[in-house]
């Protein structure tokens, strides 16, 4: 790799991935929404049944073990094992080469019986034509993993924009020219959307392979490799308590999507397209859930080998800071986003799914609960990675499990409920990540010793405050501009965006939420803190 790769810090590589997940996040809100606004509530069911398996899936497959590899990648690296770099590299690409080819011939042979047991036979479509692609993500997981490891994030941020592209140009294409102009049936329409899916992700296989290809370098080193056996025992080792923690969540949501529509048909009588339809409408929701959570895995991508080598260099001192800078990140990212969606969820959905008003008015509900949801999934994902970054790697499978049953046994009660139905759903979700992101917070408050142990109540108190301040300020203006000044909707929901999001931000500075030490860490951080008056 070459030098720059060598000198990207933490939250340089934080930076170059967070500004390749806002690239991405639009290209694919470009995707989703007018994806929403074409197969509207019953088109949507489809295509999120089918991706759900998906992700089980590649789950599975990669959850972990491109984290392995990062790890191991970044810890013969910071010894100078460029040999034992190189074997590993190779014993990992036949490793999820297999991996790929197992997982999409299973959802490629099965999709009729995966849609049945999902109750809903009509994902049959778009199961089949996402099979390919969990092939194709197998190889990405192994490209990033070792070039992340290697300390460079270009090459995933580049891959990550050219797999949405694609996703956007082929899925939104297909699907609007299929149900528009060929009038085909929804469930058509959604195989045609998700085929974008498939062909992003060949794209980005293809551009990983050939920048390996032209980035090849040989540093002569005199170290003797491990054996390939041993190799893939320890992407095992590392690998598959964390594919076994992420998978756990996967599977929860297979479960429990089974159990909202088998629910929604067994226990309140409504048919097949129906329940369908409502499963959609808590998608509509789910979108908007989802976008959060994404700025917090460029961290956690980071944090992860930056900590492992800051261990194995015996540098507590910088794993510390590293952990602490990660913790105020996330802290300071989730709160007014979760917040910001739950206060304006109906507006907000107004706005994007206009050509399909009572989907959004009905998903209004589902965005306001799952706001809140938003904040604890953030602080999941941090302190799964700060667990798994410090060996404790059982422990997010042990929590995911105990948030797995409150949110079956919530989900089964409640959508079997007519007073709830599919309002059920996002209650259960909220209860299950509070519980998890509860648990492991306690875990990590005992793990981390003396001064890296995070003081949680001088953490959260300035967040809070100025997170209550700057969603009052959303509400209260939202109200004024549309009823007192009769300002049209639209403009109203994103002043009243714009206005939230400047109040917070004076109050991060009046508060000093952000310290001199965090954009020391970061290019050109001294000057930003000189500028803004950072101490």
């Amino acid at each position: 790799m070459s030098n720059i790769a060598r000198k990207q810090n933490f939250l340089g590589g934080v930076a170059v991935l967070t500004m390749a997940v806002v690239v991405v996040k639009i290209i694919s809100a470009v995707y989703k929404i007018p994806l929403g606004n074409i197969l509207d509530d019953e088109g949507m069911g489809h295509f999120n049944i089918a991706y759900n398996v998906y992700n089980f899936l590649l789950q599975l497959s990669t959850a972990g073990f491109p984290l392995a590899l990062s790890k191991l990648t970044s810890e013969a690296s910071a010894l100078g094992r460029h040999n034992q770099v190189r074997r590993q590299f190779r014993v990992a690409l036949v490793m999820f080469f297999c991996l790929g080819i197992v997982a999409s011939s299973i959802m490629f042979f099965f999709a009729e019986p995966l849609a049945i047991g999902m109750n809903d036979s009509l994902a049959y479509y778009p199961i089949k034509v996402l099979a390919p692609a969990v092939f194709f993500v197998c190889l990405i997981g192994c490209f990033r993993g070792y070039t992340q490891g290697r300390g460079n994030m270009v090459p995933t941020a580049v891959s990550q924009i050219l797999e949405a592209t694609f996703k956007l140009v082929v899925g939104l294409t297909l699907a609007w020219y299929l149900l528009h102009q060929l009038h085909a049936k929804v469930e058509v329409g959604a195989a045609a959307a998700i085929f974008g899916v498939t062909v992003g992700s060949a794209m980005a296989v293809l551009f990983l392979g050939v920048w390996l290809l032209r980035h090849r370098t040989y540093t002569r080193s005199d170290d003797v490799p491990d054996a390939s056996g041993k190799i893939i025992k320890r992407i095992l080792l590392i690998g598959v308590p964390i594919t076994l923690g992420s998978s756990v969540m996967s599977i929860i949501t297979l479960v429990d999507q089974t159990i909202v529509m088998a629910r929604l048909q067994d226990a309140l009588g409504l048919s097949e397209k129906i329940a369908a339809s409502l499963y959609g409408q808590y998608t509509f929701g789910m979108t908007l859930f989802n976008l959060p959570a994404t700025f917090v895995y460029p961290v956690t991508i980071s944090l992860i080998p930056a900590v492992s080598a800051a261990l194995m260099r015996k540098n507590q001192m910088q794993a510390n800071r590293i952990i602490s800078s990660s913790f105020r990140l996330i802290v300071m990212l989730a709160l007014p986003a979760g917040v910001g969606l739950s206060v304006l969820a109906g507006p907000i959905l107004q706005l994007l799914y206009p050509a399909v008003p009572d989907t959004a008015e009905a998903a209004t509900f589902h965005l306001q609960i799952l706001g809140i949801a938003v904040i604890f999934v953030c602080l999941m994902i941090l302190t799964n990675a700060i667990l798994q970054a410090c060996g404790r790697v059982n422990v997010p499978i042990i929590t995911a499990l105990i948030g797995g049953v409150v949110k079956i046994v919530t989900t089964y009660t409640l959508c079997g409920n007519p007073a709830f139905g599919i309002k059920g759903a996002p209650i259960s979700t909220l209860l299950c990540y509070a519980v998890i992101a509860v648990l492991n917070l306690a875990v990590v408050f005992v793990v981390l010793k003396g001064g890296s142990r995070p003081n949680y109540l001088k953490l959260f108190f300035k967040p809070v405050i100025a997170t209550l301040l700057m969603g009052l300020a959303a509400h209260y203006s939202f109200a004024w501009l549309t009823v007192s000044l009769g300002m049209s909707h639209k403009i109203a929901v994103l002043a009243a965006i714009l206005l939230a999001a400047m109040i917070y931000g004076i109050l991060v500075l009046a508060l000093r939420m952000i310290t001199k030490e965090d954009l020391a860490m970061i290019p050109k951080g001294e000057k930003i803190a000189k500028i803004l008056h950072i101490r």
